[in-house]
């Protein structure tokens, strides 16, 4: 998944920490008082999100050849393998820059999956997982290696079907089997995916939010940057505007090391 960046100015270093402007300071008492009244709206919002599940239950299904073949390590294996015997498989579809060092691979994708790639609570309610990426296995391979996946990345470069390897990568695709049939059943792209990224549910929380120009502020709060700015970081840790360095993630791998200005370094 990314995001497009034409047309926007692209802001170097840190967004402020600190402003002049700050939530009004209330009692005890005040402060339950507003946060009960808000409590009202989230739970409305929550309820809305139930009905919403509850209509996509109610979606129709296309069948998807069950015999399209992906490559994973080891070796060729097919749609239908990736049940591993399991009645639902959720795949996500990762994005790809072909011939690019690591740390220009997709930050979207990588904070999209890297939250949810432990699949321990899916498999426990039998549904399987899997990442697809439009990329040459030997290439993919010392990727999923240094980022310290699990083996559930597959090559989807040479597999011919379009659900797989065609359309808009930054997707979540939900299939269902019925017996060597195989249906999709949902996808959600764009936006859809952050339920897949619990940070930034967490910084929807928070007084300063995300800090993003779009998200509507109490006036004096700190300047927001482009979506996304913090998804890609210099070696300091600090969210940098896209302009360089490597998905934020990434200095936490071992062998990452700094990103030199001209060209990039294979860890």
């Amino acid at each position: 998944m990314s995001t497009t960046h034409e047309g926007h100015a692209h802001h170097t270093g840190a967004i402020p920490e600190t402003a002049a402007a700050v939530p009004p300071v209330v009692d005890r008492a005040a402060w339950q008082a507003a946060r009960d009244e808000l409590l009202v709206r989230e739970k409305a919002h929550t309820r809305e999100g139930d009905a919403i599940a509850a209509a996509r239950r109610r979606l129709p299904m296309t069948e998807v050849d069950g015999g399209a073949v992906v490559v994973g390590p080891d070796g060729p294996t097919t749609l239908l393998d990736l049940f591993a015997g399991r009645e639902e498989l959720i795949l996500y579809k990762h994005m790809w820059h072909p011939g690019e060092p690591f740390e220009n691979q997709c930050e979207g994708c990588t904070l999209t999956y890297w939250a949810v790639q432990d699949p321990a609570y899916l498999t426990a309610r039998g549904v399987s997982f899997a990442v697809l990426a439009k990329a040459p296995w030997p290439e993919l391979a010392p990727f999923v290696e240094f980022m310290g996946y699990p083996r559930h990345w597959y090559s989807v470069l040479d597999t011919d079907d379009d659900v797989l390897s065609g359309g808009d990568f930054g997707t979540w695709l939900c299939f269902l089997r019925r017996g060597g049939r195989t249906f999709l059943t949902n996808s959600v792209t764009g936006r859809g995916a952050e339920a897949t990224m619990p940070a930034l549910a967490l910084l929807d929380m928070t007084v300063r939010g995300r800090k993003e120009a779009w998200q509507d502020y109490p006036e004096g709060w700190p300047a927001g940057g482009l979506p996304g700015w913090f998804w890609r970081a210099d070696e300091n840790g600090t969210g940098n505007s896209w302009s360089g360095g490597r998905p934020t993630i990434q200095w936490g791998r071992p062998g990452a090391t700094p990103v030199a200005a001209g060209g990039g370094h294979v860890h």
